[in-house]
């Protein structure tokens, strides 16, 4: 696949607001790196999801100038904005293992000039720790929660707090978790009215979600 071949979306950010993402994981360490470098000469910020350490490692060495975000599997060339105000979403997780899809989450937003706070281990085989930390989120426009075994967080976050929460379900879990398909399912059936779901280990989907949230709510000021 060429560049040409990949047809990249640079009208994106004016179209949409949002910069174009690259899924990294089935693309070759040379795609990644044309398309990084046709990205730069376009003066686009470059965001790739889905990036494995050796594969970020190869990339690197062939773009040195491209930044590579370990704990969220990402990798970016080009400034990331500033963020001068305080954080806007929350980015909840069940527990530890849900941290790179909590991170792609917070790194998508960044990008985007949007602040977000991390709310780590919360998940509800614990339910005092999400209690706890209900007053913090107060403050919060929207709230992402990501989640693996039975995925039950979003469900009890949004039966407990007034903004829109939307849920992640990622891949982890024993037996029957089945790559995340339980969290899923969970969260699809959820009694809890107004909860917005996405794909399994979908951190950005659901940062563009939150994103569109906010400029909905932007438009409306």
């Amino acid at each position: 696949m060429t560049v040409q071949e990949s047809r990249l979306d640079l009208e994106r950010r004016r179209r949409l607001g949002m910069v174009e993402a690259v899924w990294g994981e089935h693309k070759s360490v040379d795609q990644i790196v044309a398309i990084l470098q046709a990205m730069q000469t376009a003066g686009e910020l470059a965001l790739v999801t889905r990036v494995d350490a050796e594969k970020a490692a190869a990339v690197r060495e062939c773009c040195p100038a491209v930044q590579v975000h370990h704990q969220a599997a990402c990798l970016t060339l080009g400034e990331i904005p500033v963020i001068g105000r305080a954080a806007q979403v929350a980015v909840l997780s069940g527990g530890t293992s849900d941290r790179c899809v909590s991170e792609e989450a917070s790194l998508a937003l960044r990008v985007h000039g949007v602040a977000t706070e991390p709310f780590l281990d919360v998940g509800v085989a614990g339910l005092h720790r999400l209690l706890d930390v209900l007053p913090d989120l107060a403050p919060m426009s929207v709230l992402i929660a990501c989640a693996g075994m039975e995925g039950a967080l979003p469900t009890v976050l949004a039966g407990l707090v007034p903004q829109p929460v939307i849920g992640v379900p990622v891949s982890v879990g024993y037996g029957v978790s089945a790559g995340g398909r339980a969290a899923l399912d969970g969260m699809l059936a959820s009694c809890a009215p107004g909860l917005s779901v996405v794909n399994i280990d979908n951190g950005y989907g659901a940062a563009m979600a939150a994103l569109r949230i906010l400029k909905g709510a932007a438009f409306q000021d």
